[in-house]
């Protein structure tokens, strides 16, 4: 071990022990802001970065647009000097650990678009120096961190390893999940060699309550990767046996509620209307585009990504049949209010949410759409669906949604009125087991 390596290593490894050392968050969304929050937490002072500067204004504010770090507790924060925000990259000089939670989209080809990590280890490289630990949590491919960002740092002359130290840890945020938080998930780490491995450890385990190293940042990524693949395939599962049990006159739900009685060799998913979140819908393509450059076919994961892709495109045509054959009404001159903008119930990530591809594809066929969301006032900016920027979320009172042909429940909301639902619609196609699972069982309601 030279004495360069071993001084970066060892000035860092100090910072860390004594919680000196400045930690710089990448991307403050629903990954990074409450990371951001938690090592405050512990003592560290965090500055928070973001190209957004309208982000950063409401967060040295004190207001938090995230539900998982209340304004109280950031506005604790930032008194106490323990976080800020900014826009300005050039602080990241003066931080010890730098995390990078930046979006990992997919591209119009369904393939992987590392952009916003590529450009964010450039902006890294411009104020890289020695003794900094640099983590990605941002969820992607294994070999990521070794072939893609590894590379650009080291394009400054640095060396991993030596001058600076690497590592991965893949986020696990369940946003609206109650009994987990940041600090109490469990925590998988991996670094670039020992040091980084020594390093990363000793970082995460000041700020999470346990850490669960790995031998390679390629294992921890394939991590992330499987956890998320082995949800989507097992949804596209209980999507198909929907379809098979539905043609059998068999209610997969109650079958699903009997089956997880089971105290072993079974674990309850439920069907819906499609994927949506960041990470399912998108996180198996991943591996699938990278399992191509070793001649490996994944037919398994494809055609899961087939099943639950094609769910939006089957619920619209079981509303379209329910309005033809009980009213006579074709779809082209429906006004349909759908119930939830959110990808899951009580939050407002709309992120993937299948919800948009519903309106679309409705809205493709003729229909009117409008949507209630108890916790999405206007639909925000995305990528993809620019077209609903804006749209406001409808009042939900028996009069309006008597004056609707048909009410679409996409997300199950617990803050929804399911009861005046039953008493006002005229017909409810029910996507999540809402009104069933809730004693509202009426000749009014379908399930899709």
């Amino acid at each position: 071990m030279t004495e360069a390596k071993d001084g970066n290593a060892v000035r860092l490894k100090s910072n860390l022990d004594r919680q000196a050392a400045i930690v710089g968050v990448i991307g403050l969304g629903y990954v990074g802001l409450p990371l951001a929050a938690a090592t405050a937490r512990r003592g560290m002072r965090t500055i928070g970065f973001d190209i957004d500067p309208a982000k950063t204004v409401e967060l040295n504010a004190g207001r938090s647009y995230i539900e998982a770090v209340t304004s109280s507790e950031l506005q604790a924060l930032v008194s106490d000097g323990r976080f800020c925000a900014t826009h300005d990259f050039d602080q990241l000089a003066t931080c010890d650990v730098i995390v990078i939670c930046v979006p990992t989209p997919l591209n119009r080809h369904r393939e992987p678009d590392l952009s916003y990590i590529e450009t964010t280890a450039r902006e890294i490289a411009k104020r890289l120096r020695p003794a900094q630990l640099v983590v990605l949590e941002s969820t992607t491919y294994p070999g990521t961190t070794r072939e893609v960002l590894k590379p650009i740092l080291e394009n400054t002359g640095l060396v991993a390893g030596r001058d600076f130290f690497l590592g991965f840890s893949p986020e696990r945020e369940d946003p609206g999940n109650a009994a987990f938080h940041t600090v109490t998930i469990p925590k998988v780490v991996a670094g670039d060699g020992p040091e980084a491995s020594e390093l990363v450890q000793a970082f995460y385990g000041a700020v999470v309550d346990k850490v669960v190293p790995v031998s390679s940042p390629d294992v921890a990524e394939a991590v992330k990767i499987t956890e998320n693949v082995f949800r989507a395939v097992n949804i596209a599962l209980v999507n198909e046996l929907k379809v098979i049990y539905e043609a059998m006159g068999i209610d997969v739900w109650e079958v699903i509620e009997a089956a997880k009685t089971k105290p072993f060799g079974y674990m309850a998913f439920y069907p819906g209307p499609g994927l949506g979140g960041h990470c399912i819908p998108i996180d198996p393509f991943y591996l699938t585009w990278r399992s191509r450059e070793f001649d490996v076919v994944t037919r398994f994961i494809e055609l899961a990504g087939e099943i639950n892709t094609a769910m939006p495109a089957r619920v619209v045509d079981v509303l379209a049949r329910a309005l033809d054959r009980r009213f006579q009404t074709a779809l082209s001159a429906a006004r349909i209010l759908v119930i939830g903008l959110a990808y899951k119930k009580n939050v407002p990530d709309v992120r993937e949410s299948p919800t948009f591809k519903l309106m679309e594809l409705l809205e493709a066929r003729g229909a009117e759409v409008a949507f209630h969301d108890p916790h999405v006032a206007e639909v925000p900016p995305t990528r993809e669906h620019a077209a609903f920027t804006g749209r406001a979320s409808s009042l939900l009172t028996p009069e309006s949604v008597a004056g609707f042909d048909a009410v679409l429940i996409s997300t199950d909301h617990d803050a929804v009125d399911y009861g005046m639902l039953a008493g006002a619609a005229k017909l409810i196609v029910d996507t999540r087991n809402a009104m069933d699972s809730r004693g509202f069982s009426g000749a009014n309601v379908v399930k899709a």
